[in-house]
């Protein structure tokens, strides 16, 4: 027994053994994930608001001015953000130096200074570049969002220069699907920030406007009974945020426990320390959910967030913060059910132009070739085999372009054993010996096979490097399709012939083995 045929056989066990959960739908075992548009699920399209990014970076720089500033015992004054501008009035001159040096290290800044007054805003090219890192940092954000949810293989990829396409199947009922889109939708934009308590009491009277001019905002707590006047400049933001878990408190109520990084811990630890007696509001995506007031300094740089969740809503919040804030909001531009049935009469139309090009395939190789177009069917057979097999050992998806792919394959795997049953033929025509007529036959159709099945593969790895959906899972097939019947039809059958070569020797009729009527030598 040769080395190819020891690897045709052993390839052919890997492929019966992987691929049979996937064919029988057993319980145990590695199996091919449906796409979309085969087992139903949920298709939208999202857009990105990315003029919010802006708004939440000038945020993070105002934040980090303060806690420098006061990290060095650098007193600034009216320090507030309008819009896309941070403005702040400097107390000492003698710390101009100071300033000008930190506010240079932070890339991307337009700083304006008259006397000791500093307004501050984002240069163009900054603005373009958090735009764009916001679209991707969404894209990152919400395929792992929807990993950690559970869902099998969805479907996360930039549209256009703004927008977002995401096709969830096995979203089947409207439950699933509420929870998928607020997961999806959910900023999960956590702030620390100080209750302005020398105002505290004006938060009744005062208006949007009027807040403002004090460089506050007010905020609704998380029942929407209560307002919270509160520091515009955050304490810190959750990009300081390193895990949040779900855990119960006292009364059983589900919570949610938050971890910060060191930079996080050293500036929840220093404000805690300085605010002892003081509130401050725990803001999750612009609701208050907490306000207790300091007892005490606060190391470790852990926190809690509270607000009468159910377990779901706390498992999806704990997520969301996991997984990272989005930079920009997302909306739901267009949003389309695809229902299982569809996806049935999919897998049904495509099975039976399987088993038809299949069908035809194999008759042909007989009829034309007899058993050498036989040996070629059963590489054909491995070949689909070992195909569904890679797929499921990897928890490849099938998408219906996929599945033409498969059907593509089928055509393209027995080219390489036509190729090289041609040069047999040829060869015997000459008057070459069978051994002479197999052995030269397989290495003067090797390079026009490599030539013809490496540049098709290359084409399919681009098509699946840059391409979304249905053309990811056409070229899935396609490329593991053509490795396969390299395999297969180079080494497998080559195996096959070293096994019959006595009894093809001795038969004589070389009709009957490669289809032409000549006697064999």
């Amino acid at each position: 027994m040769t080395y190819r045929l020891i690897i045709f056989i052993v390839a052919i066990i890997f492929g019966v053994v992987m691929s049979m959960p996937s064919f029988l739908q057993t319980e145990k075992g590695s199996k091919i994930n449906l796409g979309l548009d085969l087992q139903g699920g949920l298709h939208m399209l999202l857009g990105v608001k990315t003029e919010e990014a802006i708004k939440s970076k000038i945020k993070t720089i105002a934040s980090s001015i303060k806690f420098s500033t006061d990290d060095n015992d650098i007193i600034i004054d009216d320090l507030k953000i309008r819009e896309e501008v941070i403005t702040f009035e400097l107390l000492d001159k003698d710390e101009i130096q100071y300033i000008d040096k930190m506010l240079t290290e932070i890339q991307g800044l337009n700083v304006e200074k008259e006397a000791l007054n500093y307004t501050i805003t984002l240069t163009d090219a900054e603005k373009i570049v958090v735009k764009d890192y916001a679209i991707k940092q969404a894209v990152d954000t919400i395929r792992n969002r929807l990993d950690q949810f559970g869902l099998a293989e969805p479907t996360v990829a930039k549209q256009g220069l703004d927008k977002i396409l995401v096709e969830l199947p096995g979203i089947k009922t409207q439950e699933d699907e509420k929870r998928a889109r607020e997961l999806i939708a959910k900023p999960a934009y956590l702030q620390m920030m100080a209750v302005d308590e020398k105002r505290a009491d004006q938060v009744y009277t005062l208006s949007e406007a009027g807040a403002a001019e004090y460089g506050d905002v007010i905020l609704n707590d998380v029942n929407k009974k209560e307002k919270h006047l509160l520091k515009e400049v955050p304490i810190l933001d959750g990009s300081m945020l390193t895990d949040a878990r779900v855990a119960f408190n006292e009364s059983n109520q589900p919570i949610i426990n938050f971890s910060l990084n060191s930079a996080g811990a050293k500036i929840f630890g220093n404000f805690s320390g300085d605010n002892v007696g003081n509130r401050m509001a725990v803001v999750l995506d612009g609701i208050v959910y907490s306000a207790p007031v300091i007892r005490e300094r606060i190391g470790g740089g852990s926190g809690q967030i509270s607000g009468g969740f159910s377990m779901a809503e706390a498992s999806d919040v704990a997520i969301a913060l996991r997984s990272g804030a989005l930079l920009a909001p997302v909306e739901l531009l267009e949003k389309r059910s695809v229902g299982p049935s569809l996806g049935a009469d999919s897998i049904q139309a495509s099975l039976m132009a399987l088993i038809a090009g299949f069908a035809l395939v194999f008759f042909f190789m007989i009829f034309y070739y007899g058993y050498a177009g036989l040996i070629a069917d059963l590489a054909l057979v491995a070949n689909l085999f070992i195909i569904v097999a890679v797929m499921a050992m990897f928890g490849a998806t099938l998408t219906l372009p996929g599945m033409a792919g498969i059907v593509l394959t089928v055509g393209m795997a027995v080219d390489a054993n036509v190729i090289i049953n041609e040069r047999v033929r040829e060869l015997l025509n000459s008057g070459a010996t069978i051994k002479t007529a197999i052995e030269k036959g397989y290495s003067n159709a090797l390079t026009a096979i490599l030539d013809a099945n490496i540049t098709t593969l290359i084409a399919a790895v681009i098509l699946y490097a840059y391409g979304t959906g249905p053309i990811k899972g056409f070229s899935l097939t396609i490329s593991i399709g053509i490795l396969a019947s390299m395999l297969t039809a180079i080494l497998g059958t080559h195996g096959v012939y070293d096994l019959l070569y006595t009894r093809i020797n001795k038969s004589k009729d070389l009709r009957k083995w490669f289809g032409i009527k000549k006697e064999a030598k």
